[in-house]
């Protein structure tokens, strides 16, 4: 009997926030040194910036604000400092809304990213981070409402390179993926696939609902099934880590369910280039 194939491990964590992020308390050089000790090849941190942020009484304004000056310069003397033991990249998660077309596309091409992860954290003026996203309404009805606010964004925005935690709302659901499935949603799901493939998008395999108690990745497996039966193959691997401990989680787990999806690679990008890995 021949030995049951290995998996390789997934060498790159293109979803990564340090203290740049408003919602992180871990230095970026904290960041990178955990990411050496995992055995990781490449680090790729996406900080948050999220113009038209709502207010919440706890937080202060302009939270999500990235000072992406200071970020690239402490980016650049940790590239200089770390070069022999991991590539560190450039990358920024975009925090999409229509409010903020104008604002998110001047930013885009305002630097030399490497990668823009597009994502939607806010639907409606609330963030489903907060109680009072699912106030009013069944949690089927928010999350397809949550649905209609990405493809919007994806109507009339396209300076991002993948689509990120596609499912974000699931995670703060009153019983997270219980329940919840790609099949309940597939009409607007599949418009949202397809839009993204005509666009010529990506979307990532998100590993950070897990410590939110949640049984499967962002999105879910059955939404990374139908990427791929599309036609999809530009897929980022992320962990969303804001301290080092959860820097590439469950990332075995990752290629083992890309695999299962169909998917024989994995994308990490360059100057908002992909370039494909064999998983």
């Amino acid at each position: 009997m021949k030995p049951e194939k290995t998996i390789p491990p997934i060498t790159a964590d293109f979803h990564l926030h340090s203290s740049f992020s408003g919602d992180s308390r871990t230095s970026m050089e904290d960041m990178v040194l955990g990411g050496i000790a995992r055995g990781l090849k490449t680090m790729c941190f996406t900080e948050h910036n999220d113009f038209e942020y709502p207010e919440y009484p706890d937080l202060p304004k302009d939270t999500f604000l990235l000072d992406t000056d200071s970020y690239l310069y402490t980016l650049a003397v940790l590239k200089e400092k770390y070069a022999y033991r991991i590539k560190l990249l450039f990358g920024v998660e975009l925090g999409l809304q229509p409010v903020a077309l104008g604002r998110n596309a001047t930013y885009a091409e305002s630097y030399a990213f490497d990668f823009i992860i597009g994502s939607s954290h806010i639907c409606h003026g609330k963030d489903p981070y907060y109680p009072g996203f699912f106030d009013g309404d069944t949690t089927a009805d928010a999350l397809r409402g949550y649905f209609e606010s990405v493809l919007e964004n994806i109507q009339e925005f396209s300076s991002f390179d993948v689509y990120g935690h596609l499912d974000y709302p699931v995670r703060y659901a009153p019983d997270r993926d219980a329940g919840y499935s790609y099949e309940r949603y597939r009409d607007i799901l599949d418009e949202i696939l397809k839009l993204l493939l005509r666009k010529e998008k990506g979307i990532e395999l998100n590993t950070g609902g897990i410590k939110s108690g949640m049984h499967d990745f962002h999105p879910c497996m059955g939404i990374l099934k139908r990427y791929r039966e599309l036609g999809g193959e530009i897929i980022t691997v992320g962990s969303d880590a804001h301290e080092a401990s959860y820097i590439a989680a469950h990332f075995q787990r990752a290629a083992e369910v890309l695999r299962e999806c169909g998917f024989r690679y994995y994308c990490v990008y360059e100057k908002r280039t992909p370039i494909f890995l064999k998983l």
